[in-house]
């Protein structure tokens, strides 16, 4: 596991005022502008939005309906709490042809399909062998052991949420949000596992990846009705992971020092919340900010969320996949 020497990390300071929306942009804006590991390399940004296939959409198992509106509210959920994992995905065992996230995804749609909705109750009596079983990996002390045992605790607290604040109804918890995803949001960070909120020497660095996700997922899944209706939508920054980032500096966007790159190559674990790895994401999410308003300027019209769709899509292309990624083990993405 590597962490770069130098910097001390001051106490967490102030962070602007506005919605979360404004704060996760504001705390990545503080950190590009003072990043060491990380570049965004701006004359790059308008060329590399004119490239981009903005037609591409994503075919996501997470986004699809499943049985009624609890069901599939139950179902997008629960995906959401357990959509975590990277660092961990090339030691795992994944169903041929799929990547641990079509993997994970597919097991529990099977899961449903075999043995009926998920429900708080359900969820709060998963052992581990139940995560192994279902997600078809082995209890043998390695890293899908290590996943499997997060997967666990994350599901027993999306279980003891979901009764706390929605008395065992998924679909509560999302009306307990009053049609926000900033509330969505809020709600979701009272989980440890959702409290994607790190430090660096430019202060306090939100990014709440798996949160912010969580809204966009049940907007497309509910067709943006009903359960699916945030009318603060269009604020959701991109979900800050591993591909992004990748897909960014492969095209030029993203500079990452010599040191970090030789650890990256080296398949290296970064570790979660290091300055090198903060940086990663926060500049990813603030240099894809400016591709956004690149796009905008130009006449078309897309949002920040849906740019990010367009970005994890364009990562799939073999290319990207012959190049390696940073690798974080954690549990935000």
């Amino acid at each position: 596991m590597w962490t770069a020497p130098g910097h001390t990390i001051p106490p967490m300071g102030d962070i602007p005022t506005g919605d979360v929306f404004d704060r996760i942009r504001a705390s990545c804006a503080a950190v590009a502008a003072q990043s060491t590991h990380v570049t965004i390399d701006e004359s790059r940004i308008e060329t590399f939005a004119a490239e981009l296939d903005l037609d591409l959409s994503p075919d996501d198992p997470g986004q699809k309906r499943l049985g009624n509106e609890e069901s599939s509210a139950a179902f997008v959920m629960t995906l959401d709490a357990i959509n975590f994992g990277s660092g961990y995905f090339p030691f795992i065992q994944k169903r041929p042809g799929m990547s641990g996230y079509h993997t994970i995804a597919a097991s529990l749609r099977d899961l449903v399909a075999d043995t009926g909705a998920i429900t708080a109750a359900r969820l709060g009596e998963i052992s581990i062998d139940d995560c192994a079983a279902t997600f078809d990996q082995l209890l043998d002390g390695g890293p899908g052991h290590e996943l499997m045992k997060l997967f666990t605790t994350a599901l027993h607290d999306l279980s003891a949420f979901v009764d706390d604040i929605g008395d065992g109804s998924f679909l509560s918890v999302i009306e307990a949000a009053g049609g926000s995803a900033a509330s969505l949001v809020g709600l979701l960070d009272q989980m440890p596992f959702y409290h994607d909120v790190h430090r660096h020497p430019a202060g306090e660095v939100l990014l709440y990846k798996r949160a912010q996700i969580t809204a966009q997922d049940l907007a497309v899944a509910f067709d943006h009705r009903g359960p699916g209706r945030f009318h603060d939508l269009d604020r959701l920054t991109m979900f800050a992971d591993n591909l992004v980032p990748h897909v960014l500096r492969v095209n030029g966007i993203l500079r990452f020092s010599d040191q970090l790159l030789t650890h990256i190559e080296a398949a290296d674990d970064i570790e979660i919340g290091s300055e090198p790895e903060v940086e990663i994401r926060a500049c990813a999410l603030h240099a894809v900010e400016l591709l956004a308003a690149a796009i905008k300027a130009r006449g078309d019209r897309i949002s920040t969320a849906a740019l990010d769709n367009v970005l994890w899509n364009t990562g799939a292309e073999p290319r990207y996949k012959t190049i390696p990624r940073h690798r974080s083990r954690c549990v935000f993405y």
